[in-house]
């Protein structure tokens, strides 16, 4: 089967195109296999801090301008942006946390969710789209089962914001003993 989750295509280039070929249904199946896969035993301040970093390093080798965050529930414990990006990326990022900590699932996933079901997260969610947005791009922290948090991009197209989240959390996972 072919990879079908958003990784780095041959150029090293953070991509969401294999979403964004996927049908609805097999895309939400991808979607929240990745949550499972990425449900962690620990994650703490240095765990932020590594993510974020490993963000900011990526997102500047590439020459992306995006805002990133990290939430541990509502506060912030790690925040940057790079060239390129603005205060726009950041009211993004709030909106994109809001869906995590309501729905406890990626933003990603919660918009193909209603995709599924022959409607749009505006539509059918009933809360106010100034301040929750179900675009790719927020990702829940897990701990054993239990949301602790958020880890956000924004700044690129939503499937590749989420994919960068992913490949953030995968990059992680693999630095640890």
């Amino acid at each position: 089967m072919p990879d079908t989750t958003g990784t780095t295509d041959t150029t090293g280039t953070t991509t969401g195109a294999r979403y964004r070929e996927l049908g609805t249904e097999q895309k939400l199946a991808v979607l929240l296999a990745e949550e499972r896969e990425l449900d962690h035993d620990s994650f703490d301040l240095d765990d932020a801090w590594a993510v974020g970093s490993w963000l900011r390093a990526t997102a500047l080798e590439r020459g992306l301008g995006v805002g990133f965050a990290v939430s541990f529930g509502e506060q912030r414990v790690f925040h940057a942006a790079t060239p390129g990006s603005g205060a726009v990326n950041d009211a993004w990022l709030e909106r994109k946390f809001r869906v995590v900590r309501h729905f406890a699932h990626s933003t990603l996933a919660v918009r193909t969710q209603y995709e599924v079901g022959g409607s749009t997260f505006d539509e059918a969610a009933a809360l106010d789209p100034r301040q929750y947005q179900a675009a790719g791009g927020g990702f829940p922290l897990v701990v054993r089962g239990s949301l602790i948090g958020a880890v956000g991009v924004s700044g690129l197209e939503m499937h590749d914001d989420h994919a960068l989240v992913v490949e953030a959390l995968r990059a992680h996972r693999a630095s640890r003993p």
